[in-house]
C-alpha cells in the first residue's frame, strides 16, 4: 500500500512546479552555478602554450588520463584552473570518514550534530588543500617535462600552477556547498555530473565518426550505442529496487472505541550508498596514477613508467583495485549513511515492531542482517555495471565517457536530483493544504 507522500508525489504536475517559485529559484541558482563551472573549465593555466599541450594530452587521453578528464569535464584536454576538478576533495572525504570509524574523537564529533559536522568539514578542506597541492605539484613538474608545453619552466610557473589549481579545487568546492544549500542538492554530484553530460555529444559524434571510417568494425560501434542503452535500464532498474520490511502497530483504544492497528513499510534500498563507492573508487585510483601519468612524459624514473602502465586503462590491477574499492565503499558508507540499532530504536519509541521479531536489539540485528546481504546484492552491481562496459571499450580504444562509470553517475545523479526535487513539490503541497486547512477552521470559527 503506498504511502500518503507516495500518492501526493504520483499526483504532482505543471501547475503545481508552476506555483513553487521558491523551488523555480533553486532550479535557476543551479543552472547558474553549473554554467559558472562550465566557463571556468575553459579557461587555461597561465604559461602552458595550449597547442603542445593539447598534442601532449592527444598521445595519452586513453589512459588514465582520459578518465580524469570526464570527470573533470574536459578542463584536463585544456589545462584549465578546474583541471583537479573535486578529486582531491572527494579522497579527503574518503580519508577522513575512515579515519573517523578508528577515531574515538572523531568518532564523537559526529555525534555533536551540526556543530560536529562543521568541524569535520573543516578537517576534510584542510585534507583537500594538501592532496591538491601534491596533486598540483607533479602536474606541474609533468608539464615542464613535456616539450614545448611550459613557456618558461621553472619555481614560479611551478608556484603559480599550484596555486591556480588549488584554488580552482577549493572554488568548486564552495560551489557544491551553494548547490547543495540553496539549489537543489547533492551539489558535489552535480558538479561531475555536468561534466560528464557536457562531453557526451562530442564523444558519440567521436564514436560514430570512427565506425564511419573503420577505425572501429561499425557492429561494434552500433553494440556499444545497443550497450549503453541497457546499461542505463539496468541501472534505473536497481536503483529503484527496495527490500520493504512490513511493519505492524499494535492495536490502540481510544476512550470506548478500539482502533485497528496500522501497518507500513521500511524500504531498504538495494543500492543504498548510491554511486559513492564509484565516485570514491574513482578517486583513490585517479590520485597516485594522475601523478604518475604526466610525470612519466619527462625524464621519469622506470618504477614510475611501471606504476603508470600498471594502473592504464582496462589492465588487470586497475580492474582489480577498482572492484575492490567498489565493494569495500559500497559496504562502508551503507554503514555510514543507515544505522540499524537506530532505526530500532525509532520503531520501539512509535510502539511499531517487525512480526515476528522482538523489538530493541532482536529488529537491530534483522534489520542488519536484511541490509547485508541486499549490499551484498547492490555492490555486485555496481562492480559489473562499472568494469564491464570498462573491459570492452578498452579493448576497442574508443572514449571512456560511454563506459559504465559515466553512466552511472548520470543516470544515478538525474534519479536522485528528480527525487529531489519532488520532495520540495511534496513539501509544497503539504504547506498549501496545511494552510487551506487554518483558513478553514478559521472561517467556521
Amino acid at each position: 500500500m503506498a504511502s500518503a507522500a507516495e500518492q501526493l508525489a504520483r499526483n504532482l504536475s505543471f501547475s503545481t512546479f508552476s506555483k513553487a517559485k521558491a523551488l523555480q529559484q533553486r532550479i535557476w541558482f543551479t543552472l547558474g552555478a553549473l554554467l559558472v563551472y562550465r566557463l571556468g573549465t575553459f579557461i587555461p593555466v597561465p604559461g602552458i602554450d595550449p597547442d603542445a599541450f593539447r598534442a601532449t594530452f592527444e598521445q595519452s587521453q586513453q589512459g588514465i588520463i582520459g578518465m580524469f578528464n570526464m570527470f573533470a569535464g574536459g578542463a584536463v584536454e585544456r589545462m584549465a584552473i578546474f583541471a583537479l576538478n573535486l578529486i582531491p576533495y572527494i579522497t579527503a572525504s574518503i580519508v577522513v570518514q575512515v579515519i573517523a570509524t578508528a577515531s574515538p574523537r572523531l568518532e564523537a564529533l559526529k555525534k555533536e550534530g551540526e556543530a560536529g559536522r562543521r568541524k569535520m568539514n573543516q578537517y576534510t578542506r584542510y585534507l583537500a588543500v594538501l592532496f591538491c597541492a601534491v596533486q598540483a605539484y607533479g602536474i606541474a613538474v609533468g608539464l615542464e617535462g613535456s616539450q614545448g608545453v611550459v613557456l618558461n619552466p621553472g619555481w614560479f610557473f611551478r608556484i603559480s600552477t599550484v596555486i591556480t589549481l588549488v584554488g580552482g579545487t577549493m572554488f568548486l568546492m564552495w560551489l557544491g556547498e551553494q548547490i547543495t544549500a540553496r539549489g537543489v542538492g547533492n551539489g558535489i554530484s552535480l558538479i561531475i555530473f555536468a561534466g560528464i553530460v557536457a562531453n557526451l555529444p562530442s564523444t558519440v559524434a567521436q564514436t560514430l565518426e570512427l565506425a564511419r571510417t573503420g577505425a572501429i568494425p561499425a557492429l561494434a560501434g552500433l553494440g556499444m550505442l545497443v550497450l549503453a542503452l541497457v546499461v542505463i535500464a539496468v541501472i534505473i532498474f536497481f536503483e529503484r529496487a527496495q527490500r520493504r520490511l512490513l511493519i505492524q502497530y499494535p492495536k490502540r483504544q481510544v476512550g470506548n472505541k478500539m482502533f485497528q492497528g496500522d501497518t507500513s513499510h521500511l524500504p531498504l534500498k538495494l543500492n543504498t550508498s548510491g554511486v559513492i563507492p564509484v565516485i570514491f573508487g574513482s578517486s583513490l585510483l585517479l590520485l597516485p596514477a594522475t601523478i604518475a601519468s604526466f610525470a612519466a612524459q619527462g625524464n621519469a624514473p622506470a618504477w614510475l613508467t611501471t606504476v603508470t602502465a600498471l594502473l592504464g586503462r582496462g589492465q588487470p590491477l586497475y580492474l582489480a583495485l577498482f572492484a575492490f574499492f567498489i565493494i569495500f565503499f559500497a559496504f562502508f558508507y551503507t554503514a555510514i549513511v543507515f544505522n540499524p540499532s537506530e532505526t530500532a530504536d525509532n520503531l520501539k519509541r512509535s510502539g511499531g515492531f517487525i512480526p515476528g521479531i522482538r523489538p530493541g536489539e532482536r529488529t537491530a540485528q534483522h534489520i542488519d542482517y536484511v541490509l547485508t546481504r541486499i549490499t551484498v546484492v547492490g555492490a555486485i552491481y555496481l562492480t559489473v555495471v562499472a568494469l564491464i562496459p570498462e573491459v570492452l571499450f578498452s579493448q576497442l580504444a574508443v572514449s571512456q565517457f560511454i563506459g559504465g562509470t559515466s553512466l552511472l553517475i548520470m543516470v544515478t545523479v538525474t534519479l536522485d536530483t528528480i527525487t529531489q526535487i519532488q520532495s520540495h513539490l511534496v513539501a509544497q503541497q503539504y504547506e498549501g493544504l496545511l494552510k487551506k486547512s487554518r483558513l478553514g477552521g478559521g472561517k467556521r470559527r
